[in-house]
């Protein structure tokens, strides 16, 4: 994680969840959450209706991913409403999900849970039906991050070992592997990528799991590392989808962290990792950067470069720093290659839900989409009251999507935002054209199945009245100011 003062992000203080699970009181983020009865089945329509709507109003606690009983029929456009119009004929990306970071400290969370309990938060977390929300993206740290409760990478040894025998995976067996195994057995197409926060010490330039570098004589070691890394997950029964080659490359400040420059990292890639994975047969995407969008030349300058390029999938980015246009900025200069949103935290001290939730629903669900980003994930999955797991430096504030205590489950910001997407606009979706009138901002997409889905936002403080347009018939429908509605047909 790198911090950054200019966003505005909460930890929920009252929060309602699905009825799966005992424990969905609030928490200010630092006293343990009151336990609340579970809620009672999510009402259907009242009456026939060919749309239903998934409702956030922040400012009512009682409305988060809430069904809406209200019936929305197609009929003539009455003409006095603005209208977002929905055309399927214009497409862009397709979709490989949303979700989260499957930290070793979430994991280690969620293992410590009693069996029943951990089932039921991964069901509603991870499949699709009822009230479940339906993840579909994980990314997950090559070795640790700084959300997990120590620092070590998988070839620990005390002198160089260049031969990487003493490479083990062991410490992913203890928490990570068997969670991963829970939830692949919920979905078993989930995508999963993978990032390091750092080489082994030995191969760096300072010895240190903070900052430093990759020393020369170590590229094609730490290449046939990534590989080992991804053969021992297959041993697993785990297949990542991607890696990126550095978390966060330009900040060497965090615990762990390694520096990365783009000149470096392309070298890496065309002379080392590209060829280590085709020679192994490998077909895990390598993607490029993982850093904010203040940067687009660090990306840009790999991807100018053919033969490094000929092995990337396309960029990662966060959004501490820059905004979220860039990523069309990046992709518009390389149509062929993908770009992906992997990561932003919701600042545990804000205490600001509703700031938080239109900030990451508008930037991140509708922005980087509307992008081009084929994911959008939030940092982190789970944390607990005091923001832990975290390494000595390591982020000491960041609020998981939901907070687990003991038995005891809070849903907070981050669960509700990936909600709104990820359990209706499922992978294989491609996004559709939609025009943006004046607060409504909005992004759409058309599921394989044929479905339609149209994620809302209004930024206005108003309440909006609205129309949905859609080959020539139209539902009218009012979002409050700052609410937030999914609408499914």
């Amino acid at each position: 994680m790198k911090f950054s003062g200019n966003l505005s992000r909460a930890i929920l203080s009252t929060l309602l969840g699905s009825s799966l699970l005992v424990g969905c009181g609030g928490s200010d983020g630092g006293s343990d959450p009151t336990p609340t009865p579970p809620l009672p089945p999510t009402p259907g329509p009242t009456a026939a209706s060919q749309m239903a709507l998934w409702l956030t109003a922040p400012s009512d606690a009682s409305t988060r991913f809430f069904k809406s009983p209200q019936a929305l029929n197609f009929g003539s456009a009455a003409g006095q409403n603005p209208t977002i119009a929905v055309d399927t004929t214009q497409t862009y990306q397709t979709i490989d999900g949303f979700g989260y970071t499957l930290t070793g400290g979430s994991a280690q969370l969620l293992n410590q849970m009693s069996a029943p309990t951990r089932a039921a938060l991964l069901k509603e977390l991870f499949a699709t039906d009822g009230s479940n929300i339906g993840t579909s993206y994980l990314r997950v740290s090559i070795g640790a991050s700084d959300l997990d409760a120590r620092v070590f990478t998988y070839d620990d040894a005390a002198q160089p070992d260049p031969t990487l025998a003493q490479f083990s995976i062991a410490p992913d067996r203890v928490n990570l592997i068997p969670v991963l195994k829970e939830i692949l057995a919920i979905n078993p197409n989930i995508k999963i990528l993978g990032s390091p926060w750092t080489a082994p010490t030995w191969m760096k330039t300072n010895n240190s799991y903070i900052g430093g570098s990759l020393k020369a004589e170590y590229y094609p070691v730490y290449a046939q590392y990534f590989v080992k890394y991804l053969q021992a997950m297959q041993a697993e029964g785990i297949q990542l989808d991607a890696v990126t080659l550095q978390n966060e490359p330009l900040h060497g400040g965090n615990e762990p962290s390694m520096v990365m420059t783009a000149a470096e990292q392309a070298t890496f890639i065309r002379d080392f990792v590209g060829p280590a994975f085709r020679t192994a047969g490998l077909a895990t995407k390598i993607i490029l950067y993982d850093h904010n969008l203040d940067h687009p030349e660090y990306p840009l300058t790999i991807l100018r470069d053919p033969e490094a390029s000929q092995y990337v999938d396309g960029s990662a980015f966060h959004l501490y720093d820059g905004t979220i246009s860039t990523m069309s900025q990046v992709r518009n200069a390389f149509p062929s290659k993908n770009v992906y949103f992997t990561e932003q935290w919701v600042d545990g001290r804000s205490n600001n839900f509703a700031g938080d939730f239109g900030w990451h629903v508008n930037n991140l669900i509708i922005g980087a989409t509307r992008n081009w980003s084929k994911n959008v994930l939030e940092w982190n999955l789970a944390s607990d009251h005091n923001f832990g797991p975290h390494t000595p430096g390591g982020c000491s504030t960041c609020l998981g999507a939901v907070t687990i205590n003991g038995n005891t489950v809070t849903r907070n910001v981050a669960y509700y935002t990936v909600a709104h997407a990820a359990k209706f606009v499922r992978p294989g979706s491609v996004r559709i054209a939609t025009n943006v009138p004046g607060s409504l901002q909005n992004v759409a997409f058309k599921n394989p199945d044929g479905k339609k889905v149209l994620i809302v936002l209004n930024t206005g403080a108003a309440s909006q009245t609205f129309d949905i347009g859609y080959r020539g018939k139209a539902v009218t429908t009012t979002l409050a100011g700052g609410s937030t509605g999914t609408y499914v047909w």
